[in-house]
Formats: structure tokens, sequence, C-alpha cells
């Protein structure tokens, strides 16, 4: 590839490749029901057969057949230079055909539409690196610094077969990898008639998913109990569904507040001892969706498990919880956990991952805002904290800072956060060529 310093203009090829292979990744049913019982090979060939077409030497890597990542490096102009990490996983979340008005592994192209389970979490994206790296191919187009692009498994589990996978065997492959961009953030946000905002992704609350167990004494159901193992789970769950967790503000979740704040007119002094939260979040409408998961930690009774006949009293009942927690407050939420679980419950994490935080006054953040801006001028960009967790935890244990940037322009009405997981999922034709625009011009400037 030649060097080129000005950004190109994304051609007319790239952006009817970034819809074919939107609808045709999302016809390789990768479906991932945690089980591991999920396949993502046929999807990592079909990417990596692309990135190959294009002068690459992707990598297939696996710790469990079937189980496939890709990962492949494109050379930059300046060896000196840090090197960024572009990453998207290939498997989905499950999706009932009997739902939906489209089957969801048509990948059908319809009014402008296109549907299927991961048009928008996050096969769409997949397609724009696909496409924004062929067209480097075609006009000799090398970006500044190296770029490596990781396509995983398991990102919709545990991701031990994908980025947990990678990171602990095949770090050599990320050398010199000190940022990344992932999935979730850069879409449109419509928070008014005349209010686009634009999220960016700058942290992650942390993983805490949690088994309670309480033992009690096994006994006729007709006979009074006072060690009743379910009426012990169930005190417990009631207790940590119903519990007020104190708001925390972390730093990226203090300059989402500020900016939002400001577009409504609105100048509050987040350190002020009668600072009121909730009642901020009131004044921002629609735009509070963006941080009032984030404010504080959660956690969500989702299971309850105990006995196998209606008169017999249990002598073991469990609960899962799902947990989620803010950068810097394990230990409290460990703490709260052991208080409202009590004497008789027992608890263990099941799954736990850390949180994270990036910079939101960094020189890469300023790029991707730019990147935004570049093709929407009246875009209102803010950083937020994402109230789930990504692959980028993962990559953050090789120091890479993760920011969540998938671009999509969309239209009013246009609900991503319902489609993702949800059903119906689809995402407009209109919405990839916009968003294949913005990374080919942040990855050329980056």
């Amino acid at each position: 590839m030649a060097d080129v310093t000005a950004p190109f203009d994304t051609d007319s090829q790239a952006l009817d490749e970034v819809v074919t292979f939107t609808s045709e990744l999302i016809r390789i049913d990768t479906t991932n029901h945690g089980s591991g019982d999920c396949k993502e090979r046929p999807a990592a060939e079909y990417v990596a057969e692309r990135l190959a077409e294009a002068g690459l030497e992707p990598v297939m890597l696996e710790r469990t057949p079937g189980r496939t990542n890709v990962v492949a490096r494109i050379e930059g102009t300046d060896p000196s230079a840090e090197a960024l990490l572009v990453h998207g996983h290939l498997d989905v979340v499950p999706a009932d055909p009997g739902d939906w008005a489209v089957h969801p592994f048509s990948g059908e192209v319809r009014d402008g539409l296109v549907w299927g389970r991961g048009a928008v979490d996050m096969k769409n994206t997949d397609a724009m690196i696909l496409a924004v790296v062929r067209e480097w191919a075609r006009h000799g187009i090398r970006p500044r610094r190296d770029i490596v692009i990781a396509y995983t498994a398991d990102e919709e589990a545990s991701a031990a077969d994908g980025a947990g996978y990678l990171v602990r065997h095949h770090r050599d492959l990320f050398e010199g990898c000190t940022e990344g961009i992932g999935e979730s953030g850069a879409y449109t946000f419509h928070a008014g008639p005349d209010l686009e905002i634009y999220p960016i992704g700058a942290g992650e609350r942390g993983t805490a998913w949690l088994k309670l167990t309480a033992e009690g004494r096994a006994g006729h159901g007709s006979k009074v109990n006072r060690e009743n193992a379910v009426s012990r789970i169930a005190a417990a769950v009631s207790r940590i569904g119903e519990h007020p967790w104190p708001v925390r503000l972390t730093p990226t979740v203090r300059a989402a507040l500020t900016e939002l704040a400001a577009l409504h007119g609105l100048q509050p002094d987040l350190d002020a001892d009668d600072f009121d939260a909730d009642a901020l979040l009131a004044k921002l409408g629609r735009a509070a969706a963006l941080v009032e998961p984030t404010i504080r930690n959660s956690s969500n009774p989702t299971m309850l498990h105990a006995g196998y006949k209606v008169n017999v009293i249990p002598g073991t009942a469990t609960a899962h919880i799902d947990g989620r927690v803010l950068p810097g407050a394990d230990l409290e939420f460990a703490e709260t956990m052991d208080m409202l679980t009590g004497p008789d419950v027992q608890w263990e994490f099941q799954h736990q991952e850390i949180a994270l935080q990036a910079p939101v006054d960094s020189p890469t953040y300023a790029k991707l805002r730019a990147a935004l801006e570049h093709f929407e001028p009246d875009a209102h960009v803010v950083p937020f904290c994402m109230s789930g967790g990504t692959d980028a935890k993962h990559f953050a244990r090789l120091g890479i800072t993760g920011y969540g940037f998938a671009p999509l322009r969309l239209p009013i009405g246009f609900d991503y956060q319902a489609l993702f997981h949800g059903v119906d999922e689809r995402v407009p034709v209109e919405a990839l060529h916009f968003g294949i625009r913005v990374l080919d011009h942040y990855l050329q400037t980056a």
C-alpha cells in the first residue's frame, strides 16, 4: 500500500459492500446460548477470506473447536506510533423466529433496512471494518499507526473462547496496542426534536453475577419450620432487589452529566452537599437514559431455584443476581452483599469482570468526536459509561484503553437501545453508509 496522508472519500464500492457484508454475516447463524454450543467458525472464515483478499494475513485462533477468532494487523506509516485495536464480536444472542416480522437470520434488505440478529449488535460494525480495509487496499491507503483488527468469539457469554482466550494466550498479536475501539457508541440518540446526541463509550460498569445459596431444614410442608431455606432466600432476594444504592459519580459520568445539563441550559454543582442526581436527571428528559443506569451500582435478582414438590420444604434454595459495579466500587458492593444476604444466606461470584474508565480529555477522544462532527456538524457528542460490558474489559488487561465507537446516524423514532438484543433487530442502509464514512475518516486520522 502506498502512503496516503489526506483522508480519502469513501468510495461507492465500500458503501455497497458494507450492506452486503452486513446481510451475509447475519445469514451465518452464530447464536450464543451461553452453553458452549455456538460455532463462530463459519463467520470467522467469511471475514478472514475478505481480509485476505485485501492483502492482509489474518490468523484464525481457537481454544475450543469451532469457537474461532480472527486477528490481522495493518502496518502504519509511522513505526514509532502506538498501535490501535479495532475489535468486533461474531456471535449473537438467541432469536425466536416466531416473534419476528422478518426471519432473524435472513439478512433481508427491505425498505432501506437490513434485518436480522446482529444488525446492530454487532455484525453491522464487523461489516464496516471489512469494507474500510478493502477500500484502503483498492486505493493504496495506509493509516498512520498500526491497526490490529480482532474479530472475536463468545462475547455474548463469558468470552472464555474469545477475547479472554486471546488476551491470555496470544498477547503478542496485540503488541504495541495502547488504545482500542469497539461496540456501543457513536450512534444517534434523539433527545428531542432538534437535539441529536452522539454518545461515545468512555467507561463500563463491572460485571458481578452472583449465586446465592440458603441452607435450611428439610421437612413436611404442613409443619412449622423456622429454618425454611425458601423463606431465607426469598428474604435475601427481596432485600437485594429493593436496596437503594447510593449515587457515585465517576469521572466519565460527571463529564456526561455536565455536558448533557449544558445542552438543557443547566449548570449544576455536582459537588454541592445538596446535589440531587435524580432531580437533575428528571430535567434532562430523554437524555437521562444515557446516564441513569450508571450513577449507581445495581443488583437485580434474575433467577430462583428451590424445591420439587408443593408439600415438601427443601433443604436448599438458590438465587442468581445480576450485579453491575461502578469503577472503584468493588469493596462497597461486596460489603453491601454481605449485609443484605445476612447470616443464613451465602453468596459467591459466578462471573466477575472489571469496570473500565477511559479519559475524555485525551487526543483519541478528541479525534473520535471530530470524526463524527466532520459528517454531522450539528451533532452533540458526549461521553457516557455503558451500563453493561464488552470485550474491552479483557483487552484492558493488556493495557489497552477502550472506547465504544460503532458509528450510526439513525432517524427520529429509531430506538437503537431497544433493538439491542431485541425483536426485529434492523439497521438502516443510510446508517451503515454514515458509519463507514465516519470510521474510515477516524482510522485514517487516528
